[in-house]
């Protein structure tokens, strides 16, 4: 863990903002809202993330804003199919996302201990064992089911896509899983997490 006690509030809001603006160069569009796809699922986790945690490191905060940064720049169609293709595909984001988060911290002046922690969050090395990265990957997953559940529903068999919510449900903590019941899901989306949570 490093010391987060220096960084100042300014220099977390300024990261913040310069992801955000990074972001913002997302060709993907959200559906529900015509933001850049990227920006809006950046801003979606802080908002979940405050109701996980009430006093994030600014590590964290960082992390989890930026853990779709430059997503659409490691496209999956360049990864062969399969399962195999696709982990290496979601290997190769992260690091993507580490080290397009790491230059603009350095650039910011953060102390380097934090761009590694940063680094080392996006990276989800410790997953189960280190409860801040656990928290980075509940608000991606609830992120993933609060914008992308309903589209992946109306193209993948359901049962496939039952399993796909279930995979989703067992990386997340329980108190990440109570807060499903919060998002706004259709019908159908629902009734696929209730196939997932039947196994």
């Amino acid at each position: 863990m490093t010391d987060s006690s220096a960084i100042a509030r300014h220099l977390i809001d300024s990261t913040l903002q310069e992801v955000d603006e990074v972001n913002r160069n997302d060709p993907n569009v959200d559906t529900q809202t015509q933001q850049p796809r990227a920006l809006r699922q950046g801003r979606l986790a802080s908002i979940w993330l405050t109701r996980l945690d009430d006093a994030p490191s600014p590590e964290l905060e960082a992390a989890v804003r930026a853990h779709h940064l430059r997503r659409w720049e490691v496209l999956r169609s360049d990864y062969p199919e399969g399962r195999a293709g696709y982990l290496k595909w979601r290997r190769d984001n992260k690091v993507h996302q580490a080290s397009s988060l790491a230059a603009i911290m350095k650039d910011l002046g953060w102390p380097p201990p934090s761009v590694e922690r940063t680094t080392e969050l996006l990276n989800r090395t410790r997953l189960r064992t280190d409860p801040e990265t656990q928290h980075l990957e509940d608000v991606a997953c609830l992120v993933f089911l609060e914008t992308e559940l309903q589209a992946m529903i109306a193209r993948l068999e359901r049962g496939h896509m039952a399993r796909v919510a279930q995979k989703t449900a067992d990386k997340m903590s329980p108190e990440a899983v109570a807060l499903i019941d919060t998002i706004a899901l259709t019908e159908t989306a629902r009734q696929v997490l209730a196939e997932a949570s039947q196994g």
